[in-house]
């Protein structure tokens, strides 16, 4: 019988990393951005570090009515990291404030594979969306320790069977759907800014918005542990 193992480290978060990190572009907008208005944003990408790269995702308004916005995704990157079936996602988030705010951590791959670690809006300052849109399941949570500018803990373990999701410590939902054996997909962090359809945009006078990702980190649970070890080639010497 082979000894317990502690979990494999799939990716601790350097976001000023570029091997890690392509800041200001992705395939889930059009042409790979910089605007997804068909989605009901009014952000435009860009690759600016001061926008991402700390941790801190920024937006600002431009004089055309667009949001300058902080993109970063593990897609394209030197390291192409994805996140698998049975891979453990842990995050720590600021919240923001500003009316019109969308950030999110979620994941992406060929037009698809999308799981909502978590969105939010400040219209909704109780409130986090969480989903699995790779085989339709949500949950609208409701916490008095979301709100505006609040540190929110959050922990989704990506099953085969069921995707489970923690905020704060908690189990919240287990959506019993799951993702499949073969799932895997691109980590994508941003700040989007909302359009009006869904939710309200920006107030004339806002300029500036920003969310906050102190921490996150990929992790692969023990009982995979061996099955990847076992492929990892000798070290190079």
């Amino acid at each position: 019988m082979l000894p317990e193992a502690p979990p494999l480290p799939v990716l601790t978060a350097d976001f000023g990393s570029p091997a890690q990190w392509v800041a200001g572009r992705s395939w889930a907008y059009p042409d790979g951005g910089p605007v997804n208005p068909d989605d009901d944003k009014l952000d435009h990408l860009v690759a600016d570090p001061a926008y991402s790269r700390d941790g801190v995702f920024r937006a600002r308004r431009r004089p055309d009515g667009l949001w300058d916005t902080g993109l970063l995704t593990t897609e394209g990157s030197d390291e192409d990291i994805m996140v698998r079936a049975g891979d453990v996602l842990e995050a720590r988030v600021r919240l923001p404030g500003v009316l019109g705010a969308w950030p999110a951590i979620w994941t992406w791959r060929d037009g698809g594979q999308e799981i909502d670690v978590f969105e939010y809006h400040p219209d909704n300052p109780d409130l986090l969306e969480l989903s699995n849109h790779v085989r339709d399941a949500h949950l609208y949570h409701r916490d008095p320790a979301v709100a505006p500018g609040a540190f929110v803990d959050l922990r989704v373990e990506f099953g085969a069977r069921s995707v489970s999701w923690w905020v704060n410590g908690a189990l919240v939902f287990a959506d019993r759907r799951g993702v499949g054996r073969r799932w895997h997909a691109h980590l994508i962090v941003n700040l989007s800014v909302s359009a009006g359809r869904y939710h309200p945009p920006p107030p004339p006078e806002a300029t500036e918005m920003s969310f906050e990702v102190p921490a996150l980190r990929v992790w692969s649970p023990r009982h995979r542990l061996w099955r990847r070890v076992i492929s990892v080639p000798p070290p190079r010497r």
